[in-house]
């Protein structure tokens, strides 16, 4: 789907949707729980529908008696003997792909996994490395990856500058097996706010953890999830388009959002803040990678010029985003120069003009609240990325004010 928007000022409120990566963790909590847990406020994004379809052929059951609410009754004590290797559709859930791996190590003894998009070009380094030397198959033909092999608990070497998804992964994972384990950070953890948000959830579940400075997780084995009756918060993630809406002149009031959330990507409020300001400024990303598109929206209407550094994970994303953020911006009339793993935006007007949404629904949220401070008409194509993450964006987009026109 394309879409032509003629640039309107957006006013009035908005409630980012629910948290797309708290709910990924509860919903796997609950799946491996004794009991049914019920989960309230939930986005069935296309990723959240992922995680579904694998928990599902994890031997999990679940139904939707409302259509934010998930019933969930958890796989423990429930025996699932599947013939041969189970097949985990991720679709295009980098987030299901690196936490479902370890789980169904731990409890089938491998799976075959499938997706689509990028998604099985992405990086599986740490895992591969890791699972190899413990003895665990690892083959990729094509779009599926086989894994086979048993978990065992003890030392887990991970580095911390890929993905913090590698480390959720095992999280969930090694709690199930017998022995006890220890999982070793071989370079600085970066996106610490992921790992908080894996550790409230486990908490919240009944699991424990002991997380020393971030460099090292102890995690005793033999342990039993808890169910729950839960709600998910707002996503910040998602409330950085609306910050970025807010930052070129629209009247918008956000709410729904956890002041005081282990979300890392709560800091996009003090970005706006900053972002207000005239004048030169640095931005580190390495914690909040994925606020770069509306960041990137922000700096392109304010006077000066912003550089983002620690940038480079974000080349491993549905898109490279270093490479389409620069695209976008440069489609819209924006100067900006992209560094190996770095953005720098200069300021001034935009005018408007064809974007290519790449497949990727932070470019084409980020294009379309761009294009209210606009010269002239913004065409985005492939706009139903939005449907990965924030299924009810364009509603939201039109119920502010905005104009699309679908192509």
């Amino acid at each position: 789907m394309d879409v032509r928007i003629i640039p309107k000022k957006l006013a009035g409120t908005v409630a980012p949707p629910s948290s797309k990566s708290m709910a990924h963790r509860a919903i796997l909590a609950a799946a491996l729980a004794q009991g049914t847990s019920v989960i309230r406020k939930v986005t069935f994004s296309q990723d959240i529908q992922a995680t579904l379809r694998c928990v599902a052929e994890l031997g999990c059951d679940w139904e939707q008696p409302e259509p934010d609410t998930l019933q969930v009754r958890g796989l423990w004590g429930r025996e699932w003997n599947p013939a041969g290797l189970s097949l985990f559709d991720c679709g295009e859930s980098g987030s299901t792909l690196r936490f479902v791996i370890p789980i169904a190590l731990a409890l089938l003894g491998g799976g075959r996994f499938t997706g689509r998009g990028r998604l099985m070009e992405r990086p599986q380094q740490p895992y591969l490395d890791l699972f190899r030397k413990k003895g665990i198959l690892w083959e990729q033909q094509a779009s599926v990856l086989t894994i086979r092999g048993e978990l065992e608990p003890g030392e887990y070497p991970l580095p911390g500058d890929v993905s913090s998804q590698f480390v959720t992964g095992l999280l969930y994972a090694l709690p199930l097996l017998e022995g006890d384990s220890r999982m070793e950070m071989t370079s600085p953890l970066q996106s610490r706010g992921y790992v908080e948000m894996t550790l409230e959830t486990l908490r919240a579940f009944g699991i424990q953890v002991e997380n020393q400075g971030y460099k090292r997780f102890l995690v005793p084995g033999g342990q039993l999830f808890a169910s729950r009756d839960t709600a998910i918060e707002g996503d910040w993630s998602q409330g950085g388009f609306w910050y970025a809406a807010k930052a070129l002149g629209n009247p918008v009031t956000i709410q729904g959002l956890r002041e005081d959330s282990p979300q890392g990507d709560r800091v996009v409020a003090e970005h706006f803040s900053l972002l207000c300001q005239p004048g030169d400024t640095e931005i580190d990303l390495t914690d909040c990678p994925d606020l770069l598109p509306p960041l990137a929206v922000m700096a392109a209407g304010r006077q000066g010029t912003t550089r983002f550094a620690g940038a480079a994970r974000l080349r491993l994303k549905e898109s490279d985003r270093l490479v389409t953020v620069h695209a976008m911006l440069a489609a819209l009339g924006c100067r900006a120069e992209e560094g190996p793993d770095s953005l720098t935006v200069t300021g001034g007007p935009l005018t408007g003009g064809v974007v290519d949404g790449a497949n990727d629904h932070r470019i084409v949220m980020a294009a379309a609240i761009a294009a209210t401070a606009c010269g002239g008409p913004v065409t985005i194509t492939g706009a139903q990325a939005v449907e990965k993450s924030y299924p009810a964006f364009w509603q939201d987009y039109k119920k502010l004010g905005g104009e699309v026109h679908v192509l």
